[in-house]
């Protein structure tokens, strides 16, 4: 990958949250992120996909230093950003959030929501401008200027997400993390919001981390995909290649459990994994996998699987990895 093509990476990140133990009076490692690294190139769509808790929201929030990072480099545009002031980066990189029904203050007016940010960052040379910015914003996404006045709970929820997206993009953005932005919405208006997402990329350029655990909507999306189990990336290549030839057996069990239009067709290749996902505050030794996989070894309790190339730009973490595929 040509250096100059990437506009974020991320090498050997972590994230990890100190918490109550098994008293009030003690406190436990939880090891959300733990060892992670990628890279996406400009104007690409990286998918990252997983059970819930995996770790996936952490990793955004952490890429744009809403969490610090415990450790590991965060290289936005080839500069490093893991320790310095995000205020000038604040304007080239922002973020959709999950529910629109909680990330939209209801005191204030889609005007106000908005151009929130534009005052922020001063982002504006005359009241005027910032109107005009501010309508801009809204019909990058469907809405116009009667909409300025009214207030959140006055919309759909699919409303409200484009509300949300049209203040991520009121700064003019390179970069745009969107984390999990249709799981609160109802099915009927999910396409519309990906759809929406997806033109406004190919007008403005715009580059995405999707983060989400809808296979189907990640494949539609997203250019390359990485999978996460408990804190770790076991996983990573081209959305069509990874669905086509998954290597990894967490990732073969989560394709197969995807929803089919036929359920007798997909019934005899489902798999079905045993046990219940490990806590993040005492993860397995070696491999993170291995307590529900169906092909663990002796050896995958002894060393952690590192992550190793099995084909062109696809990547997996296990230690069996020839003998399975």
């Amino acid at each position: 990958m040509d250096n100059g093509d990437v506009v974020l990476k991320v090498t050997e990140l972590a994230q990890h949250f100190r918490v109550v133990g098994e008293n009030l009076f003690s406190s436990v490692m939880l090891k959300a992120v733990d060892g992670v690294s990628f890279s996406i190139k400009r104007g690409e769509t990286f998918g990252l996909v997983g059970e819930s808790g995996c770790g996936k929201s952490t990793i955004g929030r952490t890429i744009l230093r809403l969490y610090e990072p415990t450790s590991g480099k965060i290289y936005f545009d080839g500069a490093d950003i893991t320790h310095v002031n995000m205020k000038p980066y604040r304007k080239r990189m922002q973020i959709v959030f999950q529910d629109p029904y909680s990330s939209l203050n209801p005191r204030m007016t889609v005007g106000e929501i908005v151009g929130e940010p534009l005052d922020i960052n001063k982002a504006y040379s005359s009241m005027n401008d910032r109107r005009e910015k501010i309508i801009d914003s809204l019909n990058l996404v469907g809405l116009n200027t009667e909409h300025m006045n009214r207030y959140p709970h006055e919309f759909s929820g699919g409303q409200r997400q484009r509300i949300s997206i049209a203040r991520a993009l009121a700064l003019n953005p390179e970069f745009i993390v969107c984390d999990e932005p249709i799981s609160a919405l109802d099915v009927s208006i999910q396409a519309q919001v990906i759809n929406k997402l997806i033109e406004l990329q190919s007008e403005l350029g715009l580059t995405y981390l999707f983060i989400a655990h809808d296979l189907a909507v990640v494949r539609y999306i997203s250019n390359r995909i990485g999978v996460m189990y408990l804190g770790k990336l076991v996983e990573l290549a081209d959305a069509d290649e990874l669905f086509a030839h998954p290597l990894h057996p967490y990732t073969k069990a989560l394709l197969s459990a995807a929803p089919v239009p036929d359920p007798k067709a997909g019934k005899e290749s489902r798999i079905i994994l045993e046990g219940e996902v490990p806590s993040p505050i005492s993860p397995p030794s070696g491999c993170c996998f291995r307590t529900r996989c169906l092909y663990a070894a002796p050896e995958c309790s002894e060393s952690k699987p590192e992550m190793k190339e099995a084909g062109p730009e696809h990547f997996a973490s296990c230690l069996r990895l020839d003998a399975l595929n």
